[in-house]
């Protein structure tokens, strides 16, 4: 059987050796164990997105070697806004409110969601959290029964109940969103799907089998099977979450950080392969910095990993 994982950047910035890590593993576990690879373009927030920012991701990619099976980088180019006969992209976020409102529309028939006029400020001012726990939204307008017209924003009730669910890489873990987060935020009240929310709804238009991304999505897990559930999803995806590439002091590696990015280690000399070795070094799957090719990837996996599926 084949499955179907996804590469998904956000063009809010430049790839840098992270994302390759990214790459490295979402490729690899594909080419390794018989899954095929879809591209998707995730720029929900209009606000950071930017059309030069795809436009470089798509040729990184293409430099380095790392070809989607579904949605091709060409596919993208073609569909950018402002080209003559251009037309929306299936696997761009901002190509596809429509489906994004008929799954809001879906939970709200069945009574799941509400209007929150909370700002962000609001939630961490009430929240109450220990260092380094993220804020949970305590409840403020759930039974508030605002007007639609009093905020563009909408929450999903999240029931109170245990997630139990199986990483590839991590093992069984259990996680609690009613207590980690609250009620999920859906739509900001500038009109913007989340995060959250369109990660789910994509999966399950794309027929996501499996999503392989870094651990510092690890604690979303909980929430997005509690909404794909709420939304009808039957058989749950499958999870690997791999491990980070971080600095010294422990700061993972982030465009906000000005890390450099492999647009400017291009223009400064590098090799596609040699940047390969060095992410795959970096993130322990070599054992020592050397030039990689894309074909060599399934074998890194192979010798490591027990037989993967999204089945």
């Amino acid at each position: 059987m084949v499955w179907r994982t996804r590469f998904a950047p956000a063009p809010t910035g430049y790839l840098h050796l992270g994302h390759v890590v990214n790459a490295l593993h979402v490729w690899g576990l594909a080419r390794a164990f018989g899954g095929d690879v879809l591209l998707r373009i995730e720029d929900h927030d209009r606000t950071r997105c930017r059309d030069e920012y795809e436009a470089a991701l798509l040729d990184d990619l293409d430099w380095l070697g790392f070809a989607p099976d579904i949605g091709s980088t060409d596919s993208f180019r073609a569909s950018r806004r402002g080209r003559a006969h251009a037309s929306p992209h299936a696997q761009r976020q901002s190509d596809n409110d429509a489906r994004y409102a008929a799954a809001l529309a879906t939970l709200t028939e069945c009574g799941l969601t509400y209007v929150c006029t909370c700002t962000r400020r609001d939630v961490a001012r009430h929240a109450a959290r220990a260092p380094g726990e993220e804020p949970r939204y305590p409840g403020t307008c759930r039974d508030a029964q605002h007007a639609d017209a009093d905020s563009l924003a909408r929450r999903v009730r999240i029931p109170d109940s245990e997630a139990l669910f199986e990483d590839g890489r991590l093992g069984l873990l259990r996680q609690s969103p009613a207590e980690q987060c609250g009620d999920v935020l859906v739509r900001d009240r500038h009109g913007q799907w989340t995060y959250q929310f369109a990660v789910v709804v994509d999966d399950m238009a794309h027929r996501i089998d499996v999503a392989i991304r870094g651990e510092d999505l690890l604690a979303s897990t909980g929430r997005q099977l509690r909404l794909a559930a709420l939304l009808g999803r039957e058989r749950p995806l499958r999870w690997w979450h791999h491990p980070l590439l971080v600095h010294a002091d422990g700061r993972k590696l982030s465009k906000a950080n000005h890390d450099t990015s492999i647009r400017e280690r291009r223009a400064a000399g590098a090799h596609a392969a040699g940047l390969l070795g060095e992410a795959a070094f970096l993130s322990g799957l070599l054992p020592a910095a050397r030039d990689l090719s894309i074909d060599e990837l399934p074998a890194l996996f192979q010798s490591r990993v027990t037989p993967f599926s999204g089945s």
